[in-house]
């Protein structure tokens, strides 16, 4: 029996990793559920699952958890509390909370020794080398959940425990793949969050719109495989049945492929170095049709190239690329800003601010703080 901390329990990795644990209770119970602010259905879950500790991050709800679950179970609310639980005792952590609040309570797991499937990609976006440094400092695993990563991960690890030549990343394109620049300055959030392949929340939702979301998974990337900027490459592929190729240096690509299904990826990790059956229908090539790649087209998707200019610069670029987009994202979903000012605002943070090597968590934490200032206030000058 595997006892699970599920940080980010109602969000999409939430739901599927629960759908999971209700396929195969004999292998997993949940011992810690938390959630940000969705208490309504954080309740429900939790008296389903019956965890040991659960935590609400946005502390006006605790009283209403509190009231609404038994005794036996440990309420407790606040940023803090996040990371008292991620110091509790657990066998895997799932790391699903969604943007930079996840570094703190997923190092403090890393600080224990455990181990951590990580669906957040900010943590590795932000802290970088010393986020990879800690781990292999505490003994902590890192197991990815993003469907590349782990496709990555089985593939060099799983099948081929040998150093590639090089990686590529596939992206689907989002929904606004076959989209004329001039269109994308009208760009809607309610368009931006339905993406024709996955089902995600509307942040990542919109990341996937901009390219963004691959050009923070290049970065997490870049750290988790400890690769340099030039060995890591990018495709569109509508299709999302190839989630990455692994080029050798004798010519030989490896491909990993299988329905977009985050169930797969998450199972994965959940049961490695095992496998589990999975009640899925089964990848028919012939049904899907042709499998198509494409080149990004960075003028129109001008985020993707922010994400490579970030990930060769010095390590205060990507933290203050991804607070830069975390707050453009809010506003965008917020109506305070456009579609296409979401990279221009991030460039223009990163223009006016000069980047510098960083070498503490205090540090990350600071630009971080800082950027996001900074952001909120450009775009109250746009407005």
């Amino acid at each position: 029996m595997k006892h699970l901390a599920l940080f980010g329990a109602t969000g999409t990795i939430g739901d599927n990793t629960l759908d999971i644990v209700r396929t195969y209770p004999q292998y997993y119970r949940i011992a810690i559920m938390t959630a940000h602010q969705n208490s309504k259905k954080l309740i429900a879950l939790a008296l389903e699952f019956m965890p040991d500790h659960v935590v609400i991050a946005n502390d006006h709800h605790y009283q209403e958890v509190r009231d609404a679950l038994p005794a036996t179970i440990n309420v407790s609310a606040g940023e803090n509390a996040l990371v008292d639980a991620a110091s509790l005792p657990y066998d895997m952590m799932i790391s699903a909370i969604v943007g930079f609040s996840a570094l703190r309570p997923t190092m403090e797991a890393i600080r224990h020794g455990r181990t951590i499937a990580l669906a957040n990609k900010e943590c590795l976006v932000a802290a970088g080398s010393l986020f990879m440094d800690a781990c292999a400092t505490y003994g902590a695993t890192l197991l990815p959940i993003d469907s590349e990563h782990n496709a990555v991960f089985q593939l060099w690890h799983g099948v081929h425990n040998r150093p590639p030549h090089s990686v590529t990343l596939t992206a689907s394109g989002g929904p606004f793949r076959t989209w004329s620049l001039e269109a994308l300055y009208d760009a809607t959030p309610q368009q931006a969050v339905a993406h024709p392949n996955w089902v995600m929340g509307a942040k990542i939702s919109v990341d996937s719109a901009t390219l963004m979301n691959k050009g923070l998974e290049l970065i997490e990337a870049r750290y988790m495989f400890n690769l340099e900027p030039s060995q890591l490459h990018v495709l569109v592929h509508p299709q999302s049945i190839v989630h990455c190729f692994i080029h050798y240096a004798d010519g030989s690509h490896l491909a990993h492929m299988s329905t977009p299904d985050m169930r797969i990826p998450l199972a994965y990790a959940m049961h490695y170095p095992e496998r589990l059956r999975l009640d899925l229908p089964p990848l028919d090539l012939v049904a899907r049709g042709a499998l198509t790649f494409e080149a990004p087209d960075h003028t129109r998707f001008p985020a993707l190239g922010l994400a490579f200019a970030a990930m060769e610069a010095p390590s205060s670029a990507p933290i203050m690329l991804n607070a830069a987009n975390e707050i453009a994202v809010e506003a965008f979903l917020g109506g305070a800003i456009g579609f296409m000012d979401i990279p221009a605002m991030i460039a223009r943070i990163l223009e006016k601010n000069a980047q510098h090597s960083v070498s503490s968590l205090d540090e990350v934490y600071e630009i971080d703080h800082s950027i996001r200032i900074a952001t909120k206030r450009l775009i109250s000058q746009a407005s």
